[in-house]
């Protein structure tokens, strides 16, 4: 999925000063926790810029008319398109539990459609073990390292499932000092580096992220 993103993106960028980002996601998180207040997995959300859609629907062969509205053939044939990953990848998602790393499983269940000139896609993924809410913090954070594509969480996160009393809030970066770490990095940022995607990791920096709680559960 990543060497795709590079791909699209060198045909329309290139040179230090445009590096960062190229790709514009409007992103939504969902927690699953069991009746016992263990959160199991998260499902991930990804809606695309207008510009990268059209780019994807364009080398995929779809809506071949123009109309902006995929048949069931065409929007079959979209399951799954960024699901592709390279070894290594995380995903852009990264969950913590009181701020240690948790793992999580590849991508299933995943979903795709077009609609409004914009691809959105989702998929779910499974905390390694699940965690005790009532004692412990999730955070799911999201964010490309290189910061080639930029998050952000466009939508209330969700909780479903576990018990009454559970809650999620939305924690945004410091824009200033995410800046400052970018404009550094770019200083010694080389055209060389950019033609092989080897982008400076300031990604963490911009990352938005959502904490869910169920300390107060009843």
């Amino acid at each position: 999925m990543r060497q795709f993103m590079l791909c699209v993106g060198a045909a329309l960028w290139s040179g230090a000063a445009q590096a960062h980002p190229h790709v514009f996601v409007d992103a939504g998180i969902e927690v699953l926790v069991n009746d016992a207040g263990f959160a199991t997995a998260v499902r991930i959300s990804w809606n695309y810029d207008d510009l990268f859609s059209l780019l994807i629907v364009g080398e995929r062969g779809l809506d071949t008319d123009g109309d902006g509205v995929l048949t069931s053939d065409e929007t079959a044939a979209l399951q799954g398109f960024d699901m592709q990953w390279d070894a290594g990848y995380a995903g852009d998602t990264f969950v913590l539990a009181d701020g240690k790393p948790i793992s999580l499983s590849g991508p299933s269940d995943w979903t795709a459609a077009y609609t409004d000139g914009r691809l959105k896609s989702s998929h779910l993924r499974a905390l390694a073990a699940p965690i005790d809410l009532r004692k412990t913090e999730l955070t799911v954070q999201v964010y490309d390292p290189s910061y080639y594509t930029s998050y952000t969480i466009a939508s209330d996160p969700v909780i479903t499932g576990g018990p009454a009393g559970c809650n999620a809030q939305v924690f945004l970066p410091d824009q200033a000092a995410a800046d400052a770490a970018l404009e550094a990095a770019l200083q010694e940022f080389t055209d060389a580096q950019a033609q092989v995607g080897d982008f400076p990791a300031v990604g963490a920096a911009y990352a938005e992220e959502a904490r869910f709680t169920c300390a107060n559960a009843s």
